[in-house]
């Protein structure tokens, strides 16, 4: 057998076994082999498509468009195969009409500096899927991004906050504060009454959470179709 023809071969056995392998990832029942990794903490019941909608073109027009931009004649990037992932995927469960931080509240002039280093109006900043965890983001990094030079007047806790960013007690902060403020929890006026910082680590990474109740619930998610 010529060399050439031997190559052809190699080839045309080598995309058939491609062409076979992808097929089967994408058959039905397949998806969790294609995920990047394990779902966050309360997300193992959701379904891949109640985040991950086609985009839009056909693959030809997706392909052609991503080449266009790598060469330079389109300045717009395009999703290949599925859109981005972005905040109203999230939103579409977990709306809370008086959440402490949303999104668009880091969208003021003010966070800047914060939005060049954490980007804290996007959800995924602190909540990346396929990690397995419930929040992705070492504790402490987001609250001194914003909070570096606290000072509250009439301090109710013992340890005045003026302190506690003096010294660097970034650990301590989800202790006595919920972030999106979804827990039935009061703020203690005694800093040794705060959640023990090792609590809100072990609840961070996925583990049983150290809030009291009552908890608002997220919704559950409606699939919806491009």
């Amino acid at each position: 057998m010529k060399q050439p023809t031997r190559r052809r071969i190699g080839v045309g056995t080598g995309v058939l076994v491609g062409l076979a392998i992808t097929a089967w990832l994408h058959a039905p029942g397949q998806a969790q082999l294609r995920a990047p990794g394990p779902m966050n903490s309360g997300h193992g019941t959701v379904a891949c498509e109640s985040c991950h909608r086609e985009a839009p073109g056909t693959t030809r027009q997706q392909l052609q468009t991503v080449v266009r931009h790598w060469i330079g004649r389109d300045d717009k990037p395009v999703d290949l195969g599925f859109r981005a992932v972005g905040n109203a995927e999230c939103e579409s469960c977990h709306v809370r009409p008086d959440d402490r931080h949303p999104v668009y509240r880091f969208l003021e002039p003010r966070f800047a500096d914060a939005r060049a280093a954490i980007h804290p109006e996007q959800c995924t900043s602190c909540h990346r899927e396929h990690a397995g965890v419930r929040v992705t983001v070492a504790d402490g990094t987001y609250c001194r991004q914003c909070h570096g030079d606290l000072s509250v007047e009439n301090d109710p806790i013992d340890v005045p906050h003026r302190e506690l960013v003096k010294t660097q007690r970034w650990d301590s902060c989800l202790g006595c504060h919920d972030f999106h403020g979804n827990h039935g929890m009061k703020s203690p006026t005694r800093i040794d009454d705060a959640i023990p910082p090792a609590a809100i680590l072990t609840y961070l990474r996925g583990g049983a959470s150290p809030y009291p109740p009552p908890i608002v619930r997220a919704r559950t998610p409606e699939v919806k179709t491009p």
